[in-house]
């Protein structure tokens, strides 16, 4: 092996897939070329005894996304992101990835592709470890002209994806055209996502976000991302549990894990329900928004909810809410008690809450409040009293009960 030429890679610095085969034949181990966000570039020929991971990387034409969990997870990654020369790799049985020896291709300080190679039983020499680093100084132009055209179709997929949040291609054939045209493969059955940051996403976020989705990657994927301010908006699909149940299941363990990982720069998860038809697509995104919204003003109520189609009768209180602006607010009854509580500094129209909240069962309704049972009778009934409520019937009281938690709802 000849190790002596400057720019043994130099003439092949223009074809991605002829500089990985000189790689190989150099090095003499299997070479893959990835760009930033793990896509496959190029990769050399191999032997049958290729890994697992290398070889679901070439069908996917990306690596998949458990393995790139679990190089963030083992340090891997970040290790690359902060080393301007080659890293060795230790083998990780779990996901099929042997021992390797990778170095980041960097456009100045950008990091804009990686050099993958298997070390094949063959630990790499420092002479060997100075022509990796030769081999990814010649894929600099190439591989940044790559990234380039890469963030142009990026933009084009953000465009598209903001187009079907906003309902601006209303035909089903136009969206299905425009995604073909654009390369994006629709996959039958979506929702969308929205995650809610206490302030701006921060790109660090995402790549992280990406990181916390790849344990149930297996059953579901990430399509189409864009971010709007604090929120970032994802288009996923069910791949094996296609059940409202199952999706809701991965999305409760998303959920706790970016709690656990992110602590008080997380806000919140919630989905729209599942559709089929991408004119859906809007729907999807409205209702994951309304869920937010919800758990923002009833956080103890909802906490365990992330799928709209959970969310019971509280998806239909901003239609209350509203139909009650058109008539002045707060209903007659609801008014008097609220009245008489700031006159005389009393709380019944939260006794009347509190009361509702638990069934009307005096017993549970008197610990919330802890107070004794006769002065809960005692407020009931002067509720019934100054409001004019019948306690007894079902109908005020479910009413009522609506009515204060579209005023909750409203922020009033």
């Amino acid at each position: 092996m000849r190790i002596e030429q400057d720019d043994i890679f130099e003439p092949y610095s223009d074809n991605l897939e002829m500089l990985a085969e000189k790689i190989n034949d150099v090095l003499g181990r299997p070479v893959t070329i990835e760009d930033a966000n793990h896509r496959l570039v190029a990769y050399s020929s191999h032997l049958p005894e290729t890994d697992a991971a290398r070889l679901a990387t070439i069908v996917g034409r990306r690596v998949p996304d458990r393995v790139i969990g679990s190089l963030w997870r083992d340090g891997v990654i970040p290790r690359l992101l902060e080393s301007e020369t080659p890293v060795r790799i230790a083998a990780i049985g779990e996901i099929g990835l042997s021992e390797r020896v990778a170095i980041a291709i960097r456009s100045n300080t950008r990091v804009v592709g990686y050099i993958w190679v298997l070390e094949a039983d063959k630990p790499f020499t420092e002479p060997e470890m100075a022509l990796l680093m030769k081999a990814a100084a010649a894929a600099r132009p190439k591989m940044a002209q790559w990234q380039l055209q890469r963030r142009k179709e990026d933009e084009a997929h953000k465009d598209f994806f903001w187009q079907l949040l906003t309902g601006h291609i209303p035909a089903e054939s136009l969206i299905r055209e425009k995604a073909h045209h654009i390369g994006i493969s629709l996959p039958p059955l979506f929702h969308v996502v929205v995650l809610q940051f206490a302030s701006e996403v921060k790109e660090a976020w995402q790549r992280q976000v990406m990181e916390k989705f790849a344990p149930v990657s297996a059953y579901s994927r990430i399509v189409l991302r864009v971010v709007d301010k604090n929120q970032l908006i994802l288009l996923c699909a069910p791949i094996v549990h296609k059940t409202k149940e199952g999706v809701a299941g991965q999305l409760g363990a998303i959920h706790r894990n970016l709690q656990a990982f992110f602590r008080e720069h997380y806000a919140g998860l919630a989905g729209g329900c599942l559709y089929g038809e991408y004119g859906r697509l809007e729907d999807s995104y409205r209702e994951a928004l309304l869920l937010l919204q919800v758990k923002q003003q009833f956080p103890e109520e909802t906490n365990g909810i992330v799928m709209y189609s959970d969310l019971g009768y509280y998806r239909y209180l901003p239609l209350i809410w509203q139909e009650s602006r058109k008539h002045g607010g707060v209903s007659e009854q609801l008014m008097k008690l609220q009245a008489y509580d700031l006159e005389h500094h009393s709380e019944l129209l939260h006794t009347l809450e509190v009361f509702l909240s638990h069934d009307s069962n005096a017993k549970t309704a008197a610990d919330a409040l802890h107070v004794h049972t006769n002065t809960l009778n005692y407020r009931l009934k002067r509720i019934s009293e100054i409001g004019g409520i019948d306690l007894t019937s079902m109908e005020q009281k479910v009413t009522l009960y609506l009515d204060l938690k579209a005023e909750r709802f409203g922020g009033s």
